[in-house]
């Protein structure tokens, strides 16, 4: 039974928006038809934001008048960390985002208690979406699963992230006719390589004959050439000599290799259309590189997860006494040494930092007592005439 099958179907609904899915089913050699997933180029260009997408840490953040309060409920934490009994908040963070990037859409379902609170989240794989609505206005999503089934929700259980949000109402734009001519080309070009290196394998060298043979007497010829000049024991010693009667051309591998420069400007638009670059797929980035990327590609993402998880985990009398759901992600996992003592420091020194999120940075595990800020004592509060404000001598203890 799959995942959905359990959960109860809305019949009653009249259809006002579809949208295709560009999915991957079926396994064998890449060719473009829709599984844009196969392809390596593509694959490559999504894996490193998927994989730092799912390195953010989902946060229940609770600020109110009585102060800040991280994770206050067990439920909404464990909901964060352990989505469904089959994935982890990581890897459906990375499966939402992934899907996102494949069709600049991604879904995913919020299964709820009696009382409406959210006990489940499953990523929704479709190779179709319907917007419906029923007579009272209320906005349904049916989706077309992969193995033919129909199942439908309400929009409000569902967590919908979307990327070039431009034409339609309610979906981003399908990225399917930019990709199109671009894994046309990729794909051309592929074949054309694995022809060449089967062509240069089988023949080395073209024998044209300047008269009509009968076809026993061509095969006759050929293979007194091979062995008289292409057997490694000939007494030719690398020389052939050919009369009048034929004409000994050899073929050269190059001339049937597509041009590799065009092969990297194609590989490039496809980076570029991704928002990333050769350094960041192939791990070879600076620490400005990575800030780049991450500040042109990642962070935006997180802030769409952030904000689409709060308003759909949430009532919007929940988040009015401060609940939030928030993501948190650090592109100092690939800074330089000197840059994370930088930070860290800093932060310590002037209270934004404690030393467990500063031993995280490095990858250490948290003490015990740790989770205090503490402050330099010279940096204390600023009253209005602009002076420090000195503490009462019987705070000093």
């Amino acid at each position: 039974m799959g995942f959905f099958d359990r959960f109860k179907k809305e019949n009653k609904a009249v259809t006002v928006t579809r949208y295709e899915m560009m999915t991957d089913s079926g396994n064998g050699f890449y060719a473009w038809n829709g599984k844009i997933y196969q392809s390596d180029v593509v694959r490559s260009a999504i894996r490193p934001k998927a994989k730092a997408v799912g390195k953010a840490i989902g946060k229940h953040i609770r600020r109110n008048e009585e102060g800040l309060k991280v994770n206050p409920d067990a439920y909404m934490r464990f909901l964060l960390e352990e989505p469904n009994p089959y994935m982890t908040g990581q890897q459906m963070q990375e499966k939402l985002i992934t899907h996102l990037e494949l069709n600049n859409n991604a879904f995913a379902y919020i299964n709820r208690d009696e009382n409406g609170y959210p006990t489940e989240i499953y990523p929704i794989t479709a190779t179709s979406t319907d917007a419906i609505k029923d007579s009272r206005g209320q906005l349904y999503l049916k989706f077309t699963l992969v193995n033919g089934k129909a199942v439908t929700f309400r929009y409000t259980d569902i967590i919908h992230l979307r990327k070039d949000f431009n034409s339609n109402e309610l979906f981003g734009d399908s990225p399917a006719e930019s990709l199109a001519p671009l894994m046309e080309i990729i794909n051309t070009t592929d074949q054309g390589i694995v022809k060449a290196i089967k062509n240069s394998n089988i023949v080395k060298w073209l024998l044209k004959f300047n008269q009509t043979l009968r076809p026993e007497d061509l095969k006759k010829a050929t293979k007194q050439f091979v062995n008289d000049y292409l057997n490694i024991e000939s007494d030719s010693v690398g020389a052939a000599a050919t009369d009048a009667k034929m004409d000994a051309i050899q073929v050269d591998p190059k001339d049937y290799v597509p041009n590799e420069k065009q092969m990297n400007v194609t590989v490039q638009r496809v980076y570029a259309f991704f928002a990333t670059n050769e350094k960041i797929v192939s791990s070879s980035y600076s620490e400005n590189d990575w800030v780049s990327y991450y500040e042109n590609a990642i962070e935006s993402d997180i802030v769409q997860l952030s904000d689409e998880f709060t308003r759909k985990l949430f009532t919007r009398r929940e988040r009015g006494f401060g609940n939030r759901i928030m993501f948190e992600s650090s592109n100092l996992a690939f800074a330089t040494l000197k840059t994370k003592m930088d930070f860290v420091n800093n932060g310590i020194d002037r209270g934004y930092v404690n030393a467990n999120e500063g031993r995280d940075v490095f990858g250490l595990a948290p003490i015990e007592g740790g989770d205090i800020y503490v402050r330099r004592l010279d940096m204390g509060a600023i009253s209005e005439s602009g002076d420090k404000e000195e503490k009462k001598e019987d705070e000093r203890g």
